[in-house]
């Protein structure tokens, strides 16, 4: 019976254990399933932005070279066929002088003006020397302006710089009401004898107090908007009239370094990019013995190298005598240019804007001459303004 009651016993044990059933085996941990990411690519390289299209740049890449050659002439307004030469040779500008003007209201001054920039593809530079004194293209004309504008000198001593720059503003203000854009002017020579050919278009003191003048009166042009041009490069002194023949200058260079070239200084610096630099038809013996100060390379380098100017360097007018020898074929405009002007000023364009042409075309010339120079001639009637509509 015991043995029995064992087994059942037994039985028992073992029907419960299969019932509640045997601990689980322990499994193996599944590792993570690792999902393949696509490579990610660096980023690009940051580049620089790419810089605006240079408008003055685009405007001369775009032009022939009978269009180039043109706007560097800035020449003496004809007496027939104005507005028609202004399209036909392509001009930079006109330049008007006391025939212009006489005896013309401002109304009809005004409208001849404009006639001439209608003709013209590129805007001109409209310019006249309205210095003050003996040299009033304008105000000599009673319906322009009851009095003519007073001397440097005269504005001085009546009211000191103060009237020397109010003057100025007032010019700017008449001439650009009519339609002008540059006033050939100041005049930056330095005379201080009553006996000079210069003297009574000058300031009238030494360097220094000519160069306070000259700033001031090129800084309120500047902030008129008003073109100026500094004259006559390197320095008149008291050289004769070289519109009549050939003016020799004697001077050792230290005179200028000390002294002439402090107004053109002074100038440059308060017009900025403004102002253009004219200069005259002296031969300066101690920079070119040769050649009028107009046509040399030499005095050219100057400028630009030692007194780093970079603007429109202009000519005084090649139809003057002092410069009518030096080109033997008469193509006195090509030296010019070769010399390191941009503009050229002159009566006879018809003549001289057909040679320069040819001497690009025949390799005389290089055309690289022709873009710097018009590039330039761009770049200040752009900073005058004018460019607005083309660019």
């Amino acid at each position: 019976m015991r043995r029995l009651l064992a087994a059942m016993l037994t039985l028992l044990v073992l029907f419960s254990l299969a019932a509640c059933g045997a601990p689980p085996t322990p499994e193996e941990p599944v590792p993570p399933v690792q999902e393949e990411l696509p490579a990610v690519e660096p980023p690009p390289p940051a580049t620089e932005p790419e810089p605006p299209a240079d408008p003055v740049e685009e405007l001369l890449t775009s032009m022939t070279l009978e269009e180039k050659v043109g706007q560097l002439f800035f020449v003496r307004c004809p007496a027939e066929n104005a507005a028609e030469d202004v399209s036909a040779y392509h001009l930079g500008g006109y330049i008007l002088f006391g025939r212009d003007t006489k005896d013309k209201t401002a109304d009809a001054l005004i409208q001849t003006i404009q006639s001439y920039q209608d003709a013209a593809a590129v805007p001109l530079l409209i310019g006249v020397d309205e210095e003050g004194g003996t040299v009033v293209r304008v105000s000599s004309n009673p319906h322009l302006r009851a009095s003519k504008f007073q001397s440097p000198q005269k504005l001085f001593a009546g009211g000191g710089m103060e009237a020397v720059t109010a003057d100025a503003r007032e010019k700017d203000i008449l001439l650009d009401a009519l339609g002008f854009n540059v006033n050939l002017a100041p005049v930056a020579d330095v005379s201080t004898d009553p006996g000079d050919f210069i003297y009574n278009r000058a300031f009238g003191r030494d360097a220094a107090a000519t160069a306070d003048y000259v700033s001031a009166v090129t800084a309120q042009m500047a902030a008129d908007g008003m073109g100026s041009v500094l004259k006559h490069f390197p320095g008149y002194g008291n050289n004769a009239d070289t519109h009549t023949g050939i003016a020799m200058d004697d001077r050792p260079y230290e005179d200028f370094v000390n002294g002439d070239f402090l107004p053109f200084l002074a100038g440059m610096e308060a017009g900025g990019s403004t102002t253009a630099v004219l200069v005259f038809h002296n031969i300066v013996e101690c920079m070119d013995a040769e050649l009028p100060a107009s046509l040399s390379p030499n005095v050219h380098r100057i400028l630009r190298e030692e007194l780093d100017f970079d603007g429109v360097v202009m000519t005084d007018d090649l139809a003057m005598d002092a410069v009518a020898a030096y080109a033997e074929d008469g193509a006195v405009a090509v030296m010019a240019l070769e010399a390191g002007n941009d503009l050229v000023l002159t009566t006879d364009y018809r003549t001289q804007i057909p040679k320069v042409k040819e001497a690009v075309e025949n390799g005389e010339l290089d055309e690289s001459v022709i873009d710097t120079a018009c590039r330039r001639v761009l770049q200040w009637k752009q900073a005058l303004g004018l460019l607005e509509a083309v660019i």
